[in-house]
């Protein structure tokens, strides 16, 4: 039996040896096919918003242009401006405007275009984004101005003649300007400018109304001379040419003075023409001729015989003048010569005639 048991002995004891040295296979089930994975689709670009204004970037370096660099317009004018980039290294242009602000662009240029200009104080600022995250930025100085409505000259508590010697005020209103800061205004008497004023409201932008003024001391020359006043929004070169002027209306001032003899002491005149002398005076004066003491009328058609002394005088309410004139007759223009001259033609005619 042990015998025979031997060999089965051993050949249990290989099959032993023979699991223990040999790692157990396990089944490990194939993983399935992977299915087709889709790449991922293209991120949406984000464009960058636009910075807060005001923007506190310095603007030395920026290269940015601005075309204009400076906008004058007219309200209710339409507006266009250009921003464009001069360098690489930025990802796109941007406007910051209260007013028909264009989106942000990848492009190097950026027009902001407005039909219609609308508003009376604005900022515009462009803008451009740079490929490392900062940002540049230039001002565009806008002023959007407004000519007068209306200008209009005027007494200050006064209406009627003026005396003269008496110290006046001229006023010139101006309705409805704008920017009033640019606003000169020119006092004229005839052609002759009297002097200049400037608006003391220099910060107000929208449209306002003002009224200047200058103090005259009124003279007889004044009588009969206009007045007026001229406004004129400066704007600069690179507004209207040239500038916007708005003129009164010419106030006709009446001046109450003295009577006034405008003769010479010795009055020349030829046969044939009158006698007279001019007089000054508001109200006009009553002039009166004396010779001899006696008054006379003035001859409408001189004579040898209206020469000599006379004496003139002009009278009003506001007083009196006298004036001795010496009154000297001259030939008549061309009689003497004319007459002679025919004398020798008929003279020389009959020599003529008797010699032939």
């Amino acid at each position: 039996m042990c015998a025979s048991g031997r060999p089965i002995t051993l050949l249990l004891c290989c099959l032993f040896i023979s699991a223990t040295s040999s790692p157990v296979s396990v089944y490990t089930p194939a993983p399935p096919l992977p299915l087709q994975i889709s790449p991922p689709s293209p991120s949406a670009r984000i464009l960058p918003s636009p910075p807060s204004s005001p923007l506190s970037v310095s603007e030395v370096g920026c290269p940015l242009t601005l075309t204009p660099s400076f906008l004058v317009v007219r309200f209710g004018d339409p507006v266009t401006a250009n921003c464009s980039l001069s360098r690489a290294g930025f990802i796109g242009v941007g406007w910051v405007v209260s007013l028909a602000a264009p989106e942000f662009t990848m492009d190097c240029f950026l027009v902001w275009r407005v039909e219609r200009m609308t508003e009376w104080s604005m900022k515009p600022v462009c803008y451009a984004m740079s490929d490392e995250g900062g940002q540049c930025q230039r001002n565009l100085p806008l002023t959007v101005y407004k000519p007068p409505e209306s200008v209009s000259i005027s007494f200050v508590n006064h209406t009627g003649p003026m005396s003269e010697g008496q110290q006046f005020t001229l006023q010139c209103e101006v309705r409805k300007v704008a920017p009033v800061g640019n606003l000169r205004v020119t006092f004229y008497r005839g052609q002759t400018a009297l002097g200049h004023t400037q608006s003391s409201i220099n910060t107000d932008e929208k449209p306002v109304s003002e009224v200047f003024t200058l103090n005259i001391t009124s003279t007889k020359e004044d009588d009969g001379v206009q007045f007026w006043c001229e406004a004129k929004l400066e704007l600069g070169a690179d507004g209207p040419q040239p500038p916007p002027v708005v003129g009164s209306e010419k106030l006709t001032a009446a001046v109450l003075f003295g009577p006034q003899l405008m003769c010479p002491t010795k009055l020349r005149v030829r046969e044939g023409e009158s006698l007279s002398c001019e007089t000054r005076g508001n109200p006009p004066p009553s002039v009166t001729w004396f010779r001899d003491g006696e008054v006379v009328a003035l001859p409408t058609n001189s004579s040898r015989e209206h020469a000599g002394n006379y004496t003139v005088t002009a009278k009003s309410l506001l007083g009196q003048t006298r004036f001795t004139v010496e009154v000297e007759v001259l030939p008549g223009k061309g009689t003497t010569n004319s007459y002679n001259g025919h004398f020798l033609l008929a003279v020389l005619l009959i020599w003529t005639i008797n010699w032939s």
